[in-house]
């Protein structure tokens, strides 16, 4: 078969196959329904339409929302390919880049406070979002000199700030976002044509902006320095590009909400083909993101047959999380850079005594205790404390503060000490100073085990637990597995762990929705929170950590510093690696998993606190075990305090405060590293 017969087989295939797979899934996708309508019906409200109820359901619901699927994957299919040909980074799409973070930030901010900017569909509010977003994400990268995995690795870490955000809003406006919830994990339903008729044209418009730079584009994907030498001006065309890639995510979210990873998907599955010009990319991209998205929500319809409605964007996520993995395993390692993230973690900048660190710290802890157990409602009430601990008072102030304060600020503290070393363990093992158990996605497999024991299996609450370890232990296997496929290379161990956790997250967003919870409870189990808990969680999840598995850490925590001098050394002095690794990652993971039993989802500390342990003792892991348990014990009793102290009566959900202070200095230390 010579190459000319081969392009005309791959045209006809891509485009005309392409466009009638499309037609197939919106049939599929309209006689999909809770009442059964004929595929004669269909057909005839479509060719012939009569005024009957079931005409007026295909014609108003059905139709509507598989021609917004087109429309919306489409549109994020080629918002994706423009991004990553402007940012020369194949991993970059809306969702990787946090775009859809910082738009559905910019619409609950101003349904909550500025309901004026919500005209048209809240499109301007979300467009600003995601310009903002895009600069934050690009500038705190290091810009033009941006690698592709520093770029994504601002995105996740902004995609966390501006989530926790949108979260306390939700959370403390509860009726005003009513209904932002599902909104929030990306839906397709239609009452009526108005989303329809409010997103073509915009994105007609943007698309065929975005159609006229085809050849700049081509040009652009040259390199700066030669699409400069060819007569372009290359900030021109990143600029109108940016622009309409951003309003093209903006419409969609402004419709139907932050659909991830379509945008992902798409154009890859096309360059997979073999187009690379952009002509015929961004065209096939536009038939095959629709094509994705109505796939998507068919699944979606499949899985919940009776149609509570689970959110496509979580089913996307499924899709796109494996793709992502994919994607970063196939890609060379040239691709990544040479980088190693190392530089971003940064080193230690002064190496203190432990006698002065490890006091210090102690005193920090105990000084928060106290003052977190004379805080409530009515402000700070030392005398309160003093007196309901060794001078006369009522039954109420002591049991106030001996049966709920004092047992919840110990949960805070046990909790903190063992995401910390979990972190820790992680970082070492892996190789990667970004590992975290919520990063790499331990948190989100044991956020999975515990909520199918809850509200799937039905079963007491003591059994939580062991469905916590048992979903780690399954994602902790899945991440070993992808490590030693990717050698332990820490930029692509960095990549794969947002593609485990995008994983689980959307299968507790499923899980979320079809257990019927509140959305202000949902979001404060999924955040993590040390509201309500006392004695029993201290007993019956914190306990064995602590008493087992920390002194086995400690006996084996030399092992770390052996691995940090590489495979072959550690060989060499007879350890075996593998061996090693995987036993240090198991107790990792059940330390998580103990600790997401306890308070939830809670992200960062595992990040922060053997970094700031780093900065102080330097990068002996020995040094670093203690000192890491109290930092992350003291970081999460400061949050714990703030949570109840900060709005009082109300109350913010800790692992939300430790994202909101986490985020900005790991922004700041990548952009100090840059």
């Amino acid at each position: 078969m010579n190459s000319r017969l081969r392009n005309i087989i791959t045209a006809v295939l891509t485009f005309g196959g392409g466009t009638a797979l499309l037609c197939i899934l919106a049939f599929i996708h309209i006689n999909q329904g809770s009442v059964s309508i004929s595929v004669g019906t269909i057909i005839d409200a479509i060719v012939a339409p009569e005024d009957n109820l079931e005409h007026h359901t295909v014609r108003m619901l059905r139709l509507p929302r598989a021609v917004m699927g087109i429309i919306a994957g489409g549109a994020l299919a080629v918002s994706g390919a423009v991004l990553q040909t402007v940012t020369k980074n194949p991993l970059s799409s809306a969702s990787t880049l946090g775009i859809h973070s910082g738009t559905y930030f910019a619409v609950v901010l101003s349904t909550v406070f500025f309901p004026a900017v919500l005209v048209g569909n809240g499109i301007i509010a979300a467009f600003m979002g995601g310009i903002l977003t895009f600069l934050i994400v690009f500038v705190l990268s290091g810009s033009s000199k941006a690698s592709p995995v520093r770029m994504v690795l601002a995105g996740m870490i902004v995609t966390f700030l501006f989530s926790s955000l949108t979260s306390v809003l939700q959370i403390f406006y509860e009726n005003e976002t009513a209904g932002l919830f599902l909104w929030g994990s990306g839906t397709l339903v239609q009452n009526d044509w108005d989303g329809v008729k409010f997103s073509l044209p915009i994105v007609a418009v943007a698309f065929v902006i975005i159609l006229a730079m085809v050849f700049k584009m081509d040009t652009l994907s040259l390199g700066d320095d030669m699409a400069t030498a060819l007569g372009q001006n290359v900030k021109i065309v990143k600029f109108i590009s940016i622009i309409a890639a951003v309003l093209l995510t903006s419409v969609t979210v402004s419709v139907a909400g932050p659909i991830g990873f379509i945008g992902l998907v798409a154009p890859h599955i096309i360059k997979l083909i073999g187009y690379r010009k952009h002509l015929p990319l961004l065209i096939a991209s536009f038939i095959w993101g629709g094509n994705v998205l109505l796939l998507a929500d068919v699944l979606a319809r499949v899985i919940d047959p009776s149609f509570s409605e689970l959110p496509v964007g979580a089913i996307t996520a499924l899709i796109g999380a494996p793709w992502l993995i994919y994607l970063v395993l196939r890609m060379k390692r040239s691709k990544y850079g040479d980088e190693n993230t190392s530089v971003i973690a940064g080193n230690a900048s002064v190496k203190l005594p432990m006698k002065a660190v490890i006091p210090v710290l102690v005193a920090l802890i105990v000084l928060t205790m106290v003052v977190s157990l004379a805080s409530g409602n009515y402000g700070f009430e030392p005398v309160m404390l003093w007196n309901a601990l060794f001078g006369e008072t009522d039954d109420f102030m002591l049991g106030l503060v001996v049966d709920l304060r004092l047992p919840r600020a110990l949960v805070a503290l046990v909790s903190g000490m063992v995401l910390a070393v979990s972190g820790l363990v992680f970082q070492g093992v892996l190789r990667n100073p970004l590992a975290d158990p919520s990063v790499i996605g331990i948190t989100s497999g044991a956020g999975v085990g515990a909520l199918l024991t809850m509200y799937v299996f039905s079963v007491s609450a003591a059994w939580i637990p062991v469905g916590a370890m048992a979903g780690s232990i399954v994602f902790f296997i899945a991440v070993m597995v992808l490590a030693v496929r990717a050698q332990f290379q820490p930029t692509i161990l960095a990549l794969l762990g947002i593609g485990v956790s995008a994983f689980g997250s959307a299968i507790i967003q499923i899980l979320v929705v079809q257990a019927d919870m509140g959305v202000a409870s949902a979001l404060t189990w999924l955040s993590g929170t040390t509201y309500a808990r006392g004695w029993p969680e201290l007993i019956q999840f914190l306990f064995a950590p602590v008493l087992i598995l920390f002194p086995i850490l400690m006996m084996r925590i030399h092992v770390l510093d052996t691995l940090s001098l590489g495979d072959d050394t550690a060989k060499g002095l007879g350890l075996k690696v593998m061996s090693a690794r995987f036993q240090l990652a198991l107790i990792a993971t059940l330390l998580a998993a103990f600790s997401v039993a306890a308070v939830g989802s809670i992200g960062f500390i595992g990040l922060i606190a053997p970094h700031l342990s780093r900065l102080l003792v330097g990068p002996a892991n020995q040094r670093l075990l203690p000192v890491t348990m109290l930092v992350g014990g003291a970081f999460l009793v400061v949050a714990d305090a703030l949570s109840r102290t900060l709005l009082a009566p109300s109350e913010i959900p800790s692992g939300i405060l430790v994202a909101i202070i986490g985020a900005p200095y790991f922004l700041w230390l990548m952009r100090k590293r840059a």
